[in-house]
């Protein structure tokens, strides 16, 4: 069923007209090759000469879908254009992103793949000239990968401060040791953007502790990929443990200042989390057109599923849970493109809000299509998990909840009320 978009009243032309494009390039190109694109041959009997042409193809209608991305001016949306991208602005690309992730994996056909693509934005506006062409550009053209490497198993995730994985300067070098783990396409990756705390005994650049990001080469000596870790019953990921063993690295691979560690993570993870959102959006789209579709034809017990009030009921109920996870997204991103001060609230709600509600309307659409909507065959699954997995990533629900409140309760306390108009 493809994708079913119009213009949006009061929203400007141009961002009309690039998720009409981007539509067209999904209902066209993308939807009808879903199951031929990425070259999956689980659970089928294949030789590894059948295995290996089956991915060839793959790999080659992926670059024929690309190329047409190019051609229609769509690539890398969230790069400027002087680094090959569409230059779009905050709200532009959040527009776009719930219908980019309509399909299942079109993101990375549009040019932007986790975690390549917030890692360019990182070097786009940290890097110096020198990084962005070693790294950045190859990394836009496809031919370096990328991981980020800040999350520690001894320490939590949702509090920075206690990432212990130190940088110390020996001369022109940095020395880094340390233990990570979920470092994203961890074996696919040619560089590492590793989250440090930097001490340089010499105090030229600055204060021992601070937050820094540095640039690790993956084939650099002392870079140990234990394992990928395997994540919901599957036996590996892509999602790395990996120990930092006297890794050493030009101190021009700093990524920024020293300091400014914590602060690129969070114009990384702060715009992420309403992409998250919007893409999370656009799958439960799929995810409601699937249950309805499903609805319409399936026969049970002398009568379509669709005249069953059980039915009918989780029709309502995605169709609320959309809407309104949509529409506090929307609010959202243009409170953060105004640079309200309440935009922080309002990205931690729907960072609670959208997932819950992501993971309810695949649940009721699972159920509707029985067994089938566990299977393969459909992507409901994956987007169960997907959906899970996001309660979790760019900081937990429970440190959001209490965000919130804190920045509620400071609004009281300083003799104002909320105002939800705005």
């Amino acid at each position: 069923m493809p994708i079913n978009v119009s213009p949006i009243a009061g929203v400007d032309a141009g961002i009309n007209d690039i998720r009409r494009r981007t539509a067209d390039l999904i209902n066209a190109d993308v939807l009808p090759n879903e199951g031929k694109l990425w070259g999956s041959t689980q659970g089928r009997s294949v030789s590894d000469d059948e295995r290996d042409q089956i991915r060839h193809q793959a790999a080659g209608l992926r670059e024929e879908v690309k190329a047409k991305v190019r051609d229609a001016g769509l690539w890398a949306p969230h790069l400027p254009a002087e680094y090959g991208g569409m230059g779009l602005d905050f709200l532009q690309l959040a527009y776009m992103y719930e219908v980019l992730a309509y399909a299942t994996g079109a993101a990375a056909l549009f040019g932007v793949a986790a975690p390549n693509s917030g890692n360019a934005r990182i070097l786009v506006k940290y890097g110096t000239e020198e990084q962005k062409r070693t790294w950045l550009l190859p990394l836009i053209d496809g031919q370096l990968e990328s991981g980020f490497s800040m999350t520690e198993p001894d320490a939590a995730g949702s509090d920075p401060r206690s990432l212990t994985t130190e940088a110390v300067r020996e001369g022109d070098d940095w020395v880094i040791n340390g233990h990570k783990w979920f470092t994203s396409n961890g074996f696919a990756a040619d560089f590492f953007i590793v989250m440090c705390r930097a001490n340089d005994p010499t105090g030229e650049l600055g204060k021992p502790g601070q937050m820094t990001q540095i640039i690790v080469p993956s084939k650099t000596p002392g870079v140990n990929i234990i394992r990928g870790i395997g994540i919901f019953g599957h036996s590996t990921s892509d999602h790395c443990e990996i120990v930092y063993d006297n890794v050493r690295v030009p101190v021009e691979n700093t990524l920024g200042l020293v300091g400014q560690g914590h602060q690129a993570a969070q114009d990384r993870l702060g715009a992420g989390r309403i992409y998250h959102c919007m893409n999370s959006i656009g799958q439960m789209w799929r995810a409601f057109d699937l249950m309805v579709e499903r609805s319409l034809a399936r026969e049970v017990h002398g009568g379509l599923l669709r005249d069953k009030q059980f039915i009918q009921g989780f029709i309502a109920d995605s169709y609320m849970d959309i809407q309104a996870a949509r529409l506090m997204t929307i609010n959202a991103a243009e409170k953060v493109a105004g640079n309200d001060p309440q935009a922080r609230t309002a990205i931690s709600a729907i960072k609670v809000f959208v997932p819950a509600a992501y993971h309810r309307v695949v649940d009721r659409a699972i159920q509707v299509w029985g067994g089938a909507g566990v299977s393969n065959d459909l992507p409901l699954g994956r987007m169960y998990l997907a959906a899970r997995v996001l309660r979790l990533a760019d900081g937990p629900d429970e440190v959001h909840r209490i965000l919130m409140a804190k920045n509620i309760l400071h609004e009281y306390e300083s003799g104002n009320t909320w105002d939800f108009g705005k």
